[in-house]
């Protein structure tokens, strides 16, 4: 196949799509070393979480990552250090020459003792892997016994023990003996473990946030009941006073939920992967301990269930007041129809009165029409009937009375209609 062959044009993010899948390769580990890693929230962007990169590469003489870059691998002291920049979070792991001690001080600090951290610290851990031998019993008691964890993996060639609990510096200790993995396997389980801790970590952020929300809601729930008990002794009284109540608890409500919106579907996508990472693992469980999958399990699985309980009772309230302003918009409808009922009953009594009003104006209007023409008309006979003629003035004009009246009032209904006609043509 010839090369460029199929050079077609790509289709946008094409290549950022295909590199994902290698974004995150497996480090090859081999026993012993200690590994740590932190995790910093991205309180300032990730402009401040790359910068702060950049600059420790250029301090190394190491190229720094390029600007879209989300990971980052250079030589530092005896061991190395990697960079992962994730959706809200970075991680930050160094691996080093293994200490005598378990526990023991490292010769260097781990990423210098000029860094700076770009934001505050969400997780910290503490790995060590070693070898096995008759040492590690004794490691072991180090632990908190109430709290530990041991199991097998990998058919029994590693062994992990912690109690998730952390030492004098804030890292949780997780010890990992190795009895005859390979260095892609080792580095692959690692890496499980390191997630599985940080993960866990950053799912349990919505259990503080749940904890807050749950008075506020019960805020709200007692503050629904009493206006519906209202609007069951006093129906459509105050209904404008009741329909603002229900307008300010809904607004509270839809605050507090948006605030929870990301945080406990954040919560929902890391405690699936902690238990996707668990379930990886494998493990063995030990007779007489307890394993990771099982601890993790009866303390995070409670808290996931209080803050999906936290949304739901968001989510049924957010109905009950809807359901609860629609009622009370209801009542103020109907009370604007009785009320606009009440205006055009007013109104057509307005127009009857109008109208009886205008009937009586067009008799009187055709009364003095009529006497003024047929006062003219007697001024006109006057003028051409004198004194001694046959024909009587007054006569003609007593005559002349009915056809006056009828010929203006045939007049004044001749516009009238004219009127009407136009008035409905427009």
């Amino acid at each position: 196949m010839g090369q460029g062959m199929f050079s077609f044009p790509q289709a946008p993010d094409r290549a950022r799509a295909l590199g994902e899948i290698h974004a995150r390769p497996y480090v090859l580990v081999t026993a012993p070393r200690v590994i740590f890693q932190l995790a910093f929230m991205m309180d300032g962007g990730s402009g401040v979480d790359h910068a702060v990169m950049a600059e420790m590469s250029r301090q190394r003489g190491v190229s720094p990552p390029g600007r879209d870059a989300r990971h980052h691998a250079m030589p530092w002291g005896p061991g190395t250090l990697r960079w992962e920049q994730h959706t809200e979070f970075s991680t930050w792991f160094w691996d080093g020459p293994l200490p005598a001690k378990f526990g023991g001080e490292v010769p260097v600090h781990p990423f210098g003792d000029n860094f700076r951290p770009p934001g505050s610290l969400i997780s910290g851990i503490r790995l060590e892997l070693r070898p096995d031998g008759p040492d590690i019993d004794g490691v072991i008691g180090q632990f908190d016994q109430t709290s530990l964890c041991y199991s097998e993996v990998k058919d029994g060639t590693g062994r992990i023990y912690t109690d998730f609990r952390q030492d004098g510096d804030g890292l949780t200790q997780i010890l990992l003996v190795d009895n005859g993995m390979t260095p892609l396997g080792t580095g692959a389980l690692v890496q499980r473990l390191l997630e599985i801790e940080t993960y866990r970590t950053l799912a349990m952020l919505g259990l503080p946030l749940a904890q807050t929300l749950s008075p506020e809601i019960r805020r709200i729930e007692d503050g629904l009941t009493g206006i519906t008990q209202r609007m069951k002794s006093e129906p459509r009284q105050d209904a404008d006073a009741v329909l603002a109540e229900i307008t300010r608890l809904a607004a509270d409500l839809e605050a507090n939920a948006a605030i929870a919106l990301y945080r406990f579907g954040a919560s929902r996508a890391y405690y699936g992967i902690v238990r996707e990472r668990i379930a990886t693992l494998a493990e063995t469980p030990v007779p007489g301990f307890e394993h990771l999958g099982s601890f993790l399990e009866r303390r995070l699985a409670p808290a996931m269930r209080t803050c999906q309980s936290v949304e739901e009772r968001q989510a049924n309230l957010s109905r009950k007041l809807t359901r609860a302003n629609a009622l009370v918009r209801s009542w103020i409808d109907v009370e604007l129809e009785r009320q606009n009922g009440a205006l055009l009953t007013a109104m057509n009594r307005r127009a009857e009165m109008q109208l009886r009003l205008q009937q009586t104006v067009e008799g009187l209007s055709v009364a003095a029409i009529s006497y003024y023409v047929v006062g003219l008309f007697g001024y006109l006979v006057k003028a051409f009937v004198h004194e001694g003629d046959a024909i009587d003035p007054g006569l003609l004009t007593g005559a002349f009375v009915p056809v006056a009246v009828f010929g203006v009032w045939y007049v004044v209904r001749r516009i009238k209609r004219k009127h009407d006609v136009h008035q409905t043509q427009v």
